[in-house]
Formats: structure tokens, C-alpha cells, sequence
């Protein structure tokens, strides 16, 4: 294969030129995980009081559809980047396919009632628990689905690290290579933070209970760091191999 005639984007050759069996299935997988989210109806809205009440769920189904697209699109970059598809990257992905299939109620009922939280109730909430132990629980199934997805984006990442001699990566595909393992790992670090604040926060303070939906939001300071931080370097080693 000639490198140098690769397409490059963020500063990795993109050496996955042709879409696989496997990550068409992966695909196919996410994209059946989306139609459990999407708004559904017993019947098309025969008024427009039963639109609105389908309308008020949207919310939710956007905040589930962008942490889909999230783990989604982790997959398909490092298919792009690598076209790495031997025993341990199948087994990943299926294992990937799996997790997702588990991890998507879980992901609608969070995010329901996150969406109730934050819009003051407009936006109706498929999650009500009856005990502090439900609502923990809930939380913790929650959490150790996100991180089960993002250890396995992160895992094949780290593989393709492994393997960076065989598949030819300069210093520049390294670091971005690496980038991604650290961002994975920070998204794992924010599941068992909120797993933990779900587990040790008192019953009696109930200012306390939005704290293990709230810890996610960390992650919208760190992952731009991550990205700008790491982002910096390799588009700069990127520009020496291209001078070289």
C-alpha cells in the first residue's frame, strides 16, 4: 500500500478504504438502536394535541441519539483510520454490538428524565422510580453501559497502537492514535464518577440526586481540551511528514 496516496483526515492516513462486512453490520446495529429511541406512536397524531405530546419527547431522543453518535462515530474513525479487522477488532465490535443493544433503554429512560429536569417538566420523563435503591440502581446500569462502550472504542484503539509497526504509523498517527485511547478513557472515568455519586449520596438530601446525571457534564470541558490539546500536536507532526 502506498501512504503516501492516502487520504488523510485529522492527520491519520486513512488506510480503511473500503467499508467491511463488519462495520457495515456495526452500522446496521446503531442504526437499529436509533429506531428505539425515535418517538414512536400506536397510530399516526390524529390532532395536534397528540403531535405536541409526541413533539415534548423529542428532547430526550436527541440527547440518546448524540451519545449513539458518539460511540458510532468513535467506530467508524478508527475503521477509517486502521481498516484493522482481525480476530480481536471482530470480537470488539460484536461485543460492541451487543453492549449497544443493552445499553440503549437504559440510555432513553436517563435521558428522559434528564430532559424532564432541565426543561422544568415540559418534556414528559419515561423513567419514575419508587425507592432511593431503584433510582441508584437505574444510575449504575446506566453508567457501566457507557463505559463498557467507551472501554471498547478505547480497547481498539489501543490494539491498533500495538500493531503500529505492522500498519506503518508515523509519529503523528501515534499521538492521534493515543489521543483517542486518553478521550475514551476520560468518557469511562465520567461513567464511574456518576456511578459512585449514585451510590454514596445521602437519601435525605435530595438536592444531591441530579449529581450522578450531572457529573456527565464534565465532559463538556474536558473532551475540547483533550481535543484541542492532543489536536495541536498532530496536525504539527502532520505538517512535518508532509514537508518531509
Amino acid at each position: 500500500m502506498d501512504l503516501s496516496k492516502l487520504p488523510v483526515e485529522g492527520g491519520v492516513r486513512q488506510r480503511g478504504e473500503q467499508v467491511t462486512r463488519l462495520e457495515t453490520f456495526v452500522d446496521a446495529a446503531f442504526a437499529f438502536a436509533v429506531t428505539l429511541l425515535v418517538v414512536s406512536f400506536d397510530a399516526m397524531p390524529s390532532s395536534f394535541a397528540e403531535l405536541y405530546d409526541a413533539l415534548r419527547r423529542l428532547p430526550a431522543f436527541l440527547a440518546g441519539f448524540a451519545i449513539l453518535a458518539l460511540f458510532w462515530q468513535g467506530h467508524h474513525r478508527f475503521s477509517r483510520n486502521f481498516g484493522l479487522e482481525d480476530g480481536t477488532i471482530v470480537f470488539l465490535s460484536l461485543t460492541l454490538v451487543a453492549a449497544t443493544m443493552f445499553y440503549v433503554y437504559p440510555l432513553r429512560m436517563v435521558m428522559s428524565a434528564a430532559m424532564m429536569f432541565f426543561t422544568g417538566g415540559w418534556a414528559p420523563s419515561e423513567f419514575k422510580v419508587s425507592s432511593m435503591t431503584e433510582f441508584r440502581l437505574i444510575f449504575v446500569i446506566y453508567g457501566v453501559g457507557f463505559a463498557v462502550l467507551a472501554t471498547l472504542i478505547a480497547w481498539m484503539n489501543a490494539h491498533a497502537l500495538r500493531k503500529a509497526d505492522a500498519l506503518r504509523l508515523d509519529a503523528a498517527e501515534r499521538l492521534a492514535t493515543h489521543a483517542e485511547v486518553v478521550a475514551h478513557l476520560v468518557l469511562v472515568g465520567c461513567a464511574a464518577l456518576s456511578i459512585v455519586l449514585a451510590l454514596v449520596i445521602p437519601v435525605d438530601r435530595g438536592w444531591m440526586h441530579a449529581l450522578p446525571g450531572l457529573a456527565y457534564g464534565l465532559l463538556g470541558a474536558v473532551m475540547p481540551w483533550i481535543s484541542i490539546h492532543y489536536g495541536r500536536r498532530v496536525q504539527a507532526l502532520a505538517a512535518l511528514r508532509e514537508a518531509g
